[in-house]
């Protein structure tokens, strides 16, 4: 097919690969404009996409809209079969929705219609979801709310954030070159609306860690977040991130939420314990919490913040 892609980040890496290995023709990958970053965050950084477009001969294209007529005439001239999208970051005109021949084909990061919107992955962790997976949808106007072609389900497990999206990003990049190779066999699909929910943007005031929750809630907590923003909490004013942790056993614990009951970082919840076993101090590399102890104690007792 003639293929116009469209994303940004490392997790739509994948499927723009696997479509070109494929032997799909792709006609240009538009992505997000280089952004300020590097070691001083001055220089222009070119998104993942934009790198693996590049390394693959593609042509890339970064308009900062698609809502102006000469963005949407560049678009048309391409005479695209389809488009595919995945987390591209720009609303998408409904005169663009429609100019491919097979639309536009999004994939998404949830089992829709559960887990519409901006950050599925930390959502279905934050609720305790057993499973999440990778929808390919058909775009419309609305928030994810296209008609459904195919489904891939994943368990949750004890993953975290980075380690499901990356699990995602290779499962649906196979479902999108499966479903390309015969789209007469995937009918479309409605959602369900009454069975929507809303994957609301993270905040990063939500990384903060709230160890009056259980440690069950605690444990999803440090793992949405890893490993960006990174769950944190506070020692003698200093921030310190949790980047991986493990449930402590609680059968000689009295915790109290917030306190440290040992000195190898064993913390109160409202329930129960937690274990940080991975951590990061401001400026510093993320370290084992061992290494972590040895040079910065935290000892029982020591109220967290």
């Amino acid at each position: 097919m003639r293929i116009i892609f469209m994303g940004t980040p490392d997790f739509a890496v994948p499927a723009l690969q696997a479509l070109h290995a494929a032997g799909h023709q792709i006609l240009a990958a538009y992505t997000q404009p280089p952004r300020p970053g590097g070691r001083r965050g001055k220089e222009l950084t070119p998104t993942p996409v934009h790198k693996a477009a590049e390394a693959l001969g593609i042509e890339v294209r970064h308009p900062v809209t698609l809502k102006d007529a000469q963005a949407q005439a560049d678009f048309a001239a391409l005479d695209a079969d389809v488009a595919v999208v995945a987390a591209y970051g720009l609303i998408l005109p409904q005169s663009v929705l429609d100019m491919p021949r097979h639309g536009c084909l999004n994939i998404h990061a949830s089992l829709l219609p559960r887990w519409r919107g901006a950050a599925p992955v930390q959502r279905a962790i934050l609720a305790g979801d057993g499973e999440t997976g990778i929808t390919i949808m058909q775009m419309a106007a609305g928030l994810d709310t296209g008609a459904m072609l195919a489904k891939v389900a994943t368990p949750v497990d004890r993953r975290t954030t980075g380690e499901l999206t990356s699990e995602l990003a290779a499962s649906g990049a196979g479902l999108m070159v499966e479903v390309l190779a015969d789209l007469p066999a995937f009918p479309p699909e409605e959602q369900d609306d009454a069975l929507a929910t809303y994957a609301a943007k993270i905040d990063k005031a939500e990384a903060r860690i709230d160890f009056t929750k259980g440690a069950l809630q605690v444990d999803r907590q440090v793992r949405a977040f890893a490993p960006a923003p990174g769950a944190w909490f506070e020692v003698d004013g200093e921030r310190v991130k949790v980047l991986a942790a493990e449930l402590a056993p609680n059968s000689h614990y009295s915790p109290e939420a917030g306190v440290t009951l040992d000195d190898q970082l064993t913390i109160g919840c409202g329930d129960s314990a937690i274990r940080p076993i991975v951590v990061q101090r401001a400026g510093k590399p993320a370290m084992n919490t061992a290494d972590l102890l040895r040079g910065f104690p935290i000892p029982a007792g020591t109220q967290l913040g």
